[in-house]
């Protein structure tokens, strides 16, 4: 069983007891009740670290038939439901509940909380935005309906409402979202380039930078307008402060970044920018870029000796790659030979490592994504770095 699942039902077995315990006065003069919880309570534990949960789950159900007024533990039954997939059981738990004439008005709008992510689970998006936006106008538990209200818009790809749902959730939380609006932006950017309106593009990126001034897509996508454009010298500069703000995307930024600096032949700005880089960045991506500028600056043995000296310091298979290529080119005989077959065991190893991993799921994949496949976050797909190939 997931730990995720033990702990929900931990939890609702637990606010089950604790409501009962709650009474003591009560329980205390049938001292069989307690007995009868105490032992109903610990056959569930007692079936959790079996990993048996449905059998606890039945024993759950037991407590909360036992008295209706258990509100909350009927809440996380609901809860338990839909994380087990168990939606539409969840649904009729919770509609019940709202039809009940006897419960608080914070049971129920935390029973309506829960119903409206059961219809987001379920996919029946309108009727869990309409009943988010009823809480909204109702002034209760605006911070939970309206993140969830912006987790539709954001399914249904409705970038305006995205960004006008963020902007309410700074407001009434306090929390920073300017990251997540520049993401926004930039996915309205991607539209109207798609559509050839690059003037709405570039407006729609500036207001990126405008919401987040370190947005490393918003720089990228802008220098590859300003690029495709001519302005070369603007690229230049956008793609250096994207590698200086957000050094994690330097291997993203590289590539473009080079052709710009030859495109102009400005080799000394591209040396500076790599000697620098080289102090900043930990992952190998500076390495391979100054291992090629040496080679044809300054020769294949210097490239090699370069190369050698700093793998050492970056173990990665990109590095043992070009490391094994340059080696291939002056040898011959037996060692050509053992350097054909690693070169070949290391070009497989590269097809299958990922090149891109999620900082909050681990997700793996071997292209850029910048909202996670796995776990829907913005801006945590990073290439990766060092032992894998970057």
């Amino acid at each position: 069983m997931s730990e995720t699942l033990l702990m929900l039902v931990l939890l609702a077995i637990s606010a089950a007891c604790g409501w009962y315990l709650g009474r003591q006065n009560t329980i205390r003069s049938t001292g069989k009740r307690l007995s009868r919880l105490s032992t109903t309570y610990f056959r569930g534990l007692n079936y959790l670290l079996n990993e048996q949960p449905d059998k606890a789950i039945e024993l759950f159900l037991q407590i909360a038939r036992g008295d209706r007024d258990t509100i909350e533990t009927q809440i996380a039954l609901g809860h338990l439901f839909r994380t087990r997939g168990e939606v539409e059981r969840a649904i009729r738990l919770h509609q019940g509940l709202l039809s009940r004439t006897d419960i608080s008005d914070a049971d129920k709008i935390a029973a309506l909380l829960e119903l409206g992510e059961d219809y987001m689970r379920a996919g029946l998006l309108d009727r869990a935005e309409t009943l988010f936006s009823d809480l909204v106008r109702l002034d209760e538990q605006q911070d939970k309906a309206l993140r969830h209200l912006l987790a539709i818009y954001q399914f249904e790809r409705d970038w305006p409402k995205s960004i006008e749902l963020a902007r309410r959730v700074e407001q009434v939380s306090g929390e920073s979202c300017a990251a997540l609006i520049a993401h926004f932006y930039c996915e309205m950017a991607e539209q109207a380039r798609r559509d050839g309106d690059r003037e709405l593009a570039r407006d729609r990126l500036l207001r990126a930078l405008q919401a987040d001034p370190e947005s490393a897509r918003a720089g990228m996508s802008l220098a590859q307008i300003e690029f495709s454009e001519g302005n070369g010298a603007a690229a230049m500069r956008l793609y250096e402060r994207v590698a200086r703000h957000a050094t994690d995307y330097l291997p993203e930024v590289l590539a473009p970044l080079l052709a710009c600096y030859q495109q102009y032949g400005d080799h000394e700005r591209m040396r500076a920018f790599l000697a620098e880089m080289l102090e900043r960045h930990d992952g190998v991506a500076p390495v391979l870029a100054m291992a090629q500028l040496i080679e044809r600056d300054d020769g294949r043995a210097a490239a090699l000796e370069f190369l050698a000296d700093h793998v050492k310091d970056r173990p990665s298979i990109a590095a043992q790659a070009a490391l094994i290529a340059l080696g291939q080119q002056v040898s011959d005989g037996a060692a050509r030979t053992v350097l054909d077959v690693l070169a070949y065991s290391t070009e497989g190893l590269l097809k299958r490592a990922p090149g891109y991993r999620c900082n909050r799921c681990g997700f793996g994949a071997r292209s850029h994504h910048w909202q996670c496949p796995s776990c829907r976050v913005w801006g945590s797909v990073t290439p990766v770095h060092n032992a894998a190939v970057k």
